[in-house]
């Protein structure tokens, strides 16, 4: 089998295209994944049999994700996980967040990085697989965050059917950066909504600062 990215039209948000990629490898795996949010929507791979499987939990279309959804397979950003109060200082001086918690910050804010189209980038084919590069330009002021923060994010499907996902920031102002993937998985297979139990991912960001 020879590894393969395919693009498609996949709506528009705020005027803007949204594109949906599948990323295959060599030994039949495909990942997809959308410049809306970075979210991943799918995740084919072989079972035991030699069968492919759903592992990743996510829907069909835009639509499903624009009336909601619990970050399923986005990034999140600037900071993922929660800030209590919205309320953070930093260099002695008090920042505040758009709330989106009850009383505190949740995954970005009100329209964090999972809410946002990206700019996207066909990586050229190497040995170790396909890749697309992302990138988003959050200004300063964004959400309460301070210093315009330049995000790039790689996501490679290896022939070893790896999914690496690389992180890169830079700022013009310091500011609290925590970027992660928040896919949920069913190794079940299925892609369903089933799954007695999930796993959330929790990647660790590269993070390069410049002043």
């Amino acid at each position: 089998m020879i590894a393969s990215m395919k693009e498609e039209a996949w709506g528009n948000v705020d005027g803007k295209e949204v594109r949906l990629f599948t990323l295959t490898n060599r030994k039949g795996s495909l990942v997809k994944v959308t410049n809306y949010g970075l979210i991943i929507t799918d995740i084919q791979t072989a079972d035991r049999r030699g069968q492919l499987s759903h592992v990743a939990l996510g829907f069909d279309s835009l639509d499903a994700y624009l009336k909601g959804h619990p970050f399923f397979g986005a990034i999140v950003g600037r900071v993922a996980n929660r800030i209590a109060k919205g309320k953070f200082t930093l260099d002695g001086r008090q920042y505040t967040l758009a709330l989106n918690d009850g009383p505190n910050a949740l995954h970005g804010g009100l329209k964090g990085f999972d809410k946002k189209v990206w700019d996207a980038n066909v990586s050229p084919a190497t040995a170790q697989g396909q890749a697309l590069e992302f990138h988003y330009l959050s200004v300063d002021g964004e959400e309460g965050y301070p210093g315009n923060l330049d995000v790039t994010v790689t996501y490679a499907l290896t022939d070893e059917n790896e999914l690496c996902i690389e992180y890169r920031a830079e700022t013009d102002k310091a500011t609290p950066v925590n970027l992660t993937n928040h896919s949920y998985f069913n190794l079940a297979g299925g892609g369903t909504h089933s799954a007695r139990r999930y796993l959330s991912t929790r990647s660790v960001a590269r993070r390069r600062t410049a002043r």
